[in-house]
């Protein structure tokens, strides 16, 4: 990439040779004569960094650039360059945002290597903002997909509740996706430029879970050879993610159940307490209400972590979803993969919509990520389907239209309603996307079609 450099100096031979210095190592550059003009430029121009001198004579002085630089173009980097090389001219320069400060005659080789080093500044900001912005794509309310009942359930209570630092315990089965609520709980909330960290309670064996938590002092057990920040301080500001807290055995729970309390870790081996700001997440595939009565889980801890509840349902018991994250799926791994697969088949479909899913929307996704990579065609044909898919288990993909009526609470209306949204997107995901052709399949018009779509938030892009 070819860094852009407006230099603003009204001495014309200054500018002259600078053009010709920075030319000289690749750079595009514009000049400017005086502020007036510079600030001219910059109305309709972005560069990557603004060179400008100090004092000009007439109109607006180099501080004056600065401040337009960054009220137009805050990544944009500024030098300042001055002969009244002053302490105080100096310090007003940086103050203001001057990434850097040099005087008159300057060096080539250290005027290079402070040019080099603001653009490095630059290339380092657009970076990060890049990857916030994918961060957000990726954990916004909008990447969640799904279009049943139950999931707008979910959706409706996240939106809800995403700006708050109240605790949030998120129950289901492995694979229903828990960590992907809780990151876009916390990148859709205040603390989302604070850190977000994620421990498995599960995959650490007891005896290191305290340190990993907490933290240690040198010294506090064999092998701490040197101090160590716990979790909770390395997530302050920010989200700690406690997935399977379940697995905490009763010694931590205690020690996790203080720590929230008192907003206060210690350190293993140590004295002294810090103060934590950290908004606890937590996820299970436990009944923690049965761990509770078995004496496995402390019940203070419980109703400390339980504040709101949000309960993701198994994909079997969203079975209309699947096509729309079938699709879903396609789309990330044509990109990831260099694929250009235009989507699947109606067999291929009808497989996945037969299949069980043990694994939850984590198989659904492995077994897309795997149909992309085998499949030769343009469309995903049972072929590239795992042989589980291929031969099937009933499953619950359909609701069935008649049967008993349930034990318990039952609604008519719910359940006409589940029924309708399931063929719905069936009939669209038979379509790809077709709303007429689909109309059509179902036996209604048009608009009616477009009426069901708009109740129940379904889009024909998902397809």
């Amino acid at each position: 990439m070819v860094h852009q450099i407006l230099v603003v100096d009204d001495e014309r031979s200054m500018r002259e040779v600078l053009e010709i210095f920075l030319k000289g190592r690749g750079f595009e550059v514009q000049t400017a004569p005086n502020g007036k003009e510079a600030i001219r430029l910059l109305e309709d121009s972005e560069f990557d960094l603004v060179l400008t001198d100090l004092k000009m004579d007439p109109g607006p002085s180099g501080l004056d650039v600065l401040d337009a630089t960054h009220r137009r173009w805050p990544e944009t980097q500024v030098i300042v360059m001055t002969a009244y090389s002053t302490t105080e001219t100096a310090v007003e320069a940086m103050k203001k945002g001057a990434y850097d400060y040099v005087a008159k005659p300057f060096n080539n080789k250290e005027l290079e290597v402070t040019l080099a080093k603001a653009l490095e500044k630059r290339d380092l900001i657009l970076s990060n903002l890049r990857l916030r912005q994918e961060v957000h794509r990726r954990f916004s309310f909008e990447s969640l997909v799904g279009a049943s009942a139950r999931m707008k359930e979910v959706y409706d209570t996240i939106r809800q509740i995403a700006d708050t630092r109240t605790s949030v315990l998120l129950l289901g089965e492995s694979g229903t996706g828990k960590e992907m609520v809780a990151r876009a709980l916390h990148y859709n909330s205040s603390r989302s430029r604070g850190p977000f960290v994620v421990i498995n309670c599960g995959a650490i064996p007891d005896a290191l879970m305290e340190s990993e938590l907490f933290g240690h002092v040198k010294g506090a057990f064999t092998g701490a050879v040197a101090e160590k920040k716990g979790l909770f301080e390395v997530a302050d500001g920010g989200t700690l993610f406690l997935d399977e807290i379940g697995e905490l055995s009763l010694h931590l729970q205690v020690k996790l159940l203080r720590a929230l309390q008192e907003r206060k870790v210690k350190r293993v081996g140590g004295t002294r307490e810090s103060d934590i700001d950290v908004r606890l997440l937590a996820a299970t595939n436990k009944d923690l209400e049965d761990e509770v009565r078995r004496g496995n889980f402390r019940d203070d801890l419980y109703f400390r972590i339980n504040v709101i509840q949000v309960n993701l349902p198994a994909l079997r018991e969203r079975s209309e979803d699947i096509p729309l994250l079938a699709s879903f799926f396609l789309d990330r791994y044509n990109e990831e993969l260099g694929k250009q697969l235009r989507g699947f088949t109606q067999e291929a479909l009808a497989l996945l919509g037969r299949y069980d899913y043990p694994g939850n929307v984590r198989e659904l996704e492995n077994v897309v990520q795997r149909a992309v990579a085998f499949e030769q065609s343009d469309w995903i044909t049972p072929s590239s389907l795992p042989p589980r898919v291929r031969e099937g288990s009933p499953g619950h993909a359909q609701p069935a239209p008649f049967g008993p009526i349930p034990d318990g609470e039952f609604s008519l209306d719910s359940y006409v309603e589940d029924l309708e949204r399931h063929y719905v997107v069936t009939a669209l995901s038979q379509t790809s996307g077709n709303v007429t052709d689909a109309a059509r399949k179902l036996g209604i018009s048009f608009r009616s079609m477009r009426y069901k779509m708009a109740k129940y938030g379904i889009r024909k892009e998902g397809f």
